[in-house]
């Protein structure tokens, strides 16, 4: 894994830099970036084009059949891309949907494979020690030349993206390991254990469709998480079990103190791989290339100083970034169904609250349905553990994953709201 070695260019309290920490991320919203650094580094001289030298951090890792990390060396280096792939290719390529492009990639086939066959078995090893594979689209959203939101429709991705991620997971725990050995001063991405009393609500839901989460009483482990993953893939409450465990599981965040990473059931992890637009990953380049000076010159103890205020500051910017990006996409898409009032569509009901239930479409769009807007006399009783509706005649229910028909009724761009009222 080789990752452009921005700290070379960033260098340490530089206007560079300073400016950098105070954003600590790249904001991205759906027609624009506000970039953490210049766009003059992360599309030039950080931007591993193909056919020029670049400088950069290598991750080399010798991989066994089993998907375990045997032996790595970190170091820094000195690359020429080759090629530069998009997803959509590397896509084609693996499945032979495209004569054209595997003819003219027909060199690299036999690289592609082998990548291909190291991200099953990666993935296979961290499905087995607990990764949780949370199969949640996101959305994509197509503008015009002007900026209005012309299409919403979840986002598609291939098991090409899934190679780089493998990859980079990898990358990322063999960097944060050898640098917690080292005792290094270093930025971890901290994702610890959900609480019992979030468990025990999911598991009421659960207990509907016959399953539980099990845990012990001194320690939750994430493969009681991903059997449950596992166990309802391809079935009709994929989805929303999917997004129940989700809200169960705490928000990772950056801390200068090893404490693993939950999700992704690993005992050492760090961002590594993304330094041009989050902070933590090019402190982590810098004490990569600068380790040995901090020992000579003794300043590990300044650099474990910042690396607890570079942690705390790039959570709280990660916060805002994400919110950001949040309310741009809720916009675009109440824009986007501005002119779809009056118009029937089937959806999922997505979550319960006492005030009524939010369903969300195929599109991924989401509209909320009040009480008001159920079209029926007939009042129902919210129960908050069961994350159900009960009609107080009919015995009517709904729940997390019902399939409903509904009306568009509002939507309005500036407040990020969408309504919908229920077809009897």
């Amino acid at each position: 894994m080789h990752i452009a070695d921005v700290s070379y260019y960033v260098k340490e309290g530089s206007k560079l830099d300073r400016e950098a920490i105070l954003r600590g991320t790249s904001i991205y919203m759906l027609d624009r970036v506000i970039p953490m650094l210049p766009v003059e580094l992360s599309n030039g001289i950080c931007s591993l084009n193909a056919g020029v030298d670049r400088l950069a951090l290598s991750c080399l890792m010798e991989i066994d059949a089993q998907g375990k990390v045997v032996t790595s060396e970190i170091c820094p280096s000195v690359i020429r891309v080759t090629e530069r792939m998009s997803y959509t290719d590397v896509n084609k390529i693996l499945n032979h949907l495209d004569e054209a492009v595997t003819q003219k990639y027909e060199a690299y086939m036999a690289d592609f494979k082998c990548m291909e066959e190291l991200a099953h078995i990666l993935k296979e090893r961290r499905l087995q020690e607990g990764y949780l594979n949370l199969d949640i689209p996101e959305s994509k959203i197509t503008l015009d030349e002007d900026g209005i939101a012309i299409d919403v429709k979840p986002y598609e991705t291939t098991f090409a993206n899934e190679i780089i991620e493998q990859f980079m997971l990898t990358a990322n725990e063999t960097v944060a390991e050898k640098y917690y050995w080292l005792e290094a001063p270093f930025i971890y991405r901290v994702h610890e254990q959900p609480d019992y009393d979030k468990i025990r609500d999911t598991n009421k839901f659960l207990y509907h469709i016959g399953k539980k989460i099990q845990v012990t009483q001194n320690h939750i482990y994430p493969k009681a998480f991903s059997d449950i993953l596992e166990e309802i893939k391809g079935t009709e409450y994929e989805k929303v079990i999917s997004t129940l465990i989700l809200r169960t599981l705490k928000v990772a965040r950056y801390e200068a103190e090893n404490k693993g990473h939950f999700g992704i059931a690993s005992k050492y992890y760090c961002h590594f791989t993304s330094p041009i637009r989050r902070y933590p990953d090019l402190f982590i380049h810098r004490v990569i290339s600068h380790y040995e000076d901090y020992v000579r010159e003794g300043k590990i103890e300044l650099m474990e100083e910042r690396a607890e205020e570079y942690a705390r500051l790039s959570s709280e910017r990660e916060r805002v970034a994400t919110k950001v990006e949040r309310d741009s996409e809720d916009i675009k898409k109440a824009e986007f169904m501005q002119d779809k009032v009056g118009m029937e569509y089937e959806g999922i009901v997505s979550s319960i609250t006492g005030f009524g239930m939010y369903v969300e479409l195929p599109s991924t769009v989401e509209g909320l349905v009040r009480f008001e807007n159920f079209n029926t006399k007939e009042y129902f009783d919210y129960q908050e553990d069961l994350r159900m509706l009960i009609g107080n005649q009919t015995g009517k229910t709904y729940k997390i994953g019902d399939k409903v028909k509904i009306r568009v009724i509002y939507a309005n761009k500036q407040l990020r709201k969408i309504d919908f009222e229920l077809i009897s």
